[in-house]
């Protein structure tokens, strides 16, 4: 393929009705173009169809939609998406459980308990993201001189210079007892949630490496996803790591496999809720919810704002949001 000094650069934004997507050539042409983002009779992909166009077009050489397009003329790829945010909304994640300290299996689905409007009669729970619970036997406490409580058990000094009492380490021919009967109803994603994991995470990540020898596909431990102090928020964001994640690697993977040498050959970047950039190996579906939306919000900071304050609102084909 003949192409002028230089290589391509797009800006992408893959909504869940249409990806528009931005392109400056090697010539330092500015080329921009719009399409469906599901449209399986024409293209597997609106992000790498866009790309595929713009390439063709600019250096007027043929390239067919089922050739593997080559990634050595494309310098970055910058890309926002909605596959995270509609598959939360419209519940169509990725079927996963979780895996909860013994004694705090209803933990998550009784939240902290906080009451907004407090004289409300009628009190909806949000639909929680796990299918199913298992109950890992294993209990980490605080060291504590003045506890009565007196154990005979190891003690180890967690991430944050804390001791820790290590009362039970996990069982693990019960784990793999209820692990085998997760497998068999047909789900492959766990969230990993046990108490202190914040600043002690070996037991998670012994549940999790138990899970993955197992056959399960992904696992979120909260001390990787969300190392924090609170254990609820923490769980939470964990299940929406285990529910999203796979989502987000599915995808990831069937953009990249139509670039020869998977895309590797340039640099591809996945912005994440908060405005970042994020290398494409490391994009996950915990910090991939206001991706899409992120976008907007940062063009209205850094372009809009001088002396009065803005209002953005970014009208998408199935949700609105207000930037």
């Amino acid at each position: 393929m003949s192409v002028s000094a230089g290589k391509f650069t797009f800006a992408i934004d893959r909504g869940g009705t249409f990806t528009d997507i931005w392109a400056k050539c090697p010539s330092g042409k500015v080329r921009v173009t719009k399409l469906l983002s599901v449209d399986p009779k024409n293209y597997p992909d609106a992000p790498r169809e866009g790309i595929r166009r713009i390439i063709e077009q600019e250096s007027k050489t043929k390239l067919p939609p089922g050739e593997l397009i080559d990634s050595s003329v494309i310098e970055w790829i910058r890309m926002g998406t909605t596959v995270a945010t509609n598959a939360l909304l419209e519940r169509k994640g990725e079927r996963m459980a979780l895996a909860i300290t013994k004694g705090y299996k209803d933990l998550l689905h009784i939240g902290n308990q906080a009451r907004p409007k407090i004289f409300d009669l009628e009190i909806s729970s949000p639909d929680q993201l796990y299918e199913d619970v298992i109950e890992i036997e294993e209990r980490v406490v605080f060291h504590q001189d003045i506890c009565e409580i007196k154990k005979q058990c190891p003690t180890v000094t967690g991430s944050t210079g804390e001791k820790l009492e290590i009362w039970k380490q996990v069982n693990i021919t019960k784990l793999k007892e209820d692990l085998k009967k997760l497998l068999q109803k047909g789900i492959k994603s766990l969230a990993v949630v046990l108490l202190h994991s914040y600043m002690f995470s070996d037991h998670e990540r012994e549940v999790g490496q138990v899970a993955m020898e197992m056959g399960f596909t992904h696992v979120s431990t909260s001390s990787d996803v969300m190392p924090m102090v609170r254990v609820v928020p923490r769980g939470y964001t964990a299940c929406a790591d285990a529910y999203l994640t796979p989502c987000i690697k599915e995808y990831v993977a069937g953009f990249s496999s139509g670039f020869q040498n998977n895309v590797k050959d340039s640099k591809v970047l996945f912005m994440q809720s908060d405005g970042g950039l994020t290398p494409m190996e490391l994009f996950n579906g915990s910090r991939a919810i206001l991706s899409g939306p992120a976008g907007g919000v940062v063009g209205y900071a850094m372009t809009t704002y001088e002396d009065h304050p803005v209002i953005g609102f970014d009208m998408g084909g199935k949700h609105g949001y207000i930037l």
